[in-house]
């Protein structure tokens, strides 16, 4: 018995996830989906769990099958003025806007959510595992955010985003380090140990 099953759910839910919290640089992005009823992907699961090839061929899948669904972008400037927290329930809220139908209810992954119009919503512990629908949304926002920084890989080089995305790695760090920050840096954020922060 699927989670939806377990807890009656009804199929009219939208599943919403986000990528990109934990990251030093760039967005964090947010996608909203609803699956058709019935609906059955082979290996549609956490994004943090399929490898590059498997998530963009499953994206393709989505964006074709998806009854509907939304992406929703908030920039560094969003993040250090709202906190990340909220940047990302912002996210989540700007994909719904482009759900083209009122759902039944709203499945979150994580604990924390604020209402989006009278939508009533659930968040899902685990979701992105449980949920297919809070699965396609992971999928949708994790491939979505790795474009974007591929993107911005081209401009700053410097911090091999093309490989870490903006999360702090040691290579990232390092660069901060070296060659200071960006404008698509989080300011909010500890980019680097207090000792270093004069640095920039």
């Amino acid at each position: 018995m699927s989670w939806i099953e377990e807890h009656g759910i009804s199929w009219r839910h939208v599943g919403c996830d986000e990528a990109g919290r934990g990251c030093l640089a760039g967005p964090v992005v947010a996608a909203a989906v609803w699956l058709p009823e019935n609906y059955d992907l082979p290996n549609l699961t956490d994004s943090k769990v399929v490898n590059k090839k498997n998530r963009n061929r499953l994206r393709e899948l989505i964006l074709e099958q998806a009854q509907s669904y939304g992406i929703g972008i908030c920039s560094p400037v969003e993040i250090d003025e709202h906190n990340i927290l909220w940047a990302s329930v912002l996210a989540m809220h700007k994909a719904l806007e482009k759900i083209n139908e009122t759902p039944d209810i709203v499945l979150v992954d994580g604990n924390r959510f604020k209402p989006f119009r009278n939508w009533p919503h659930q968040t899902v512990i685990k979701g992105d595992a449980l949920v297919a629908a809070i699965s396609a949304a992971s999928i949708l926002a994790k491939t979505e955010r790795d474009r974007i920084m591929e993107e911005y890989h081209e401009i700053h080089p410097q911090y091999n985003w093309k490989t870490n995305m903006g999360y702090p790695t040691i290579e990232h760090r390092e660069a901060i380090k070296q060659v200071g920050i960006t404008p698509l840096h989080r300011k909010s954020f500890r980019l680097l140990p207090e000792s270093q922060k004069k640095l920039f």
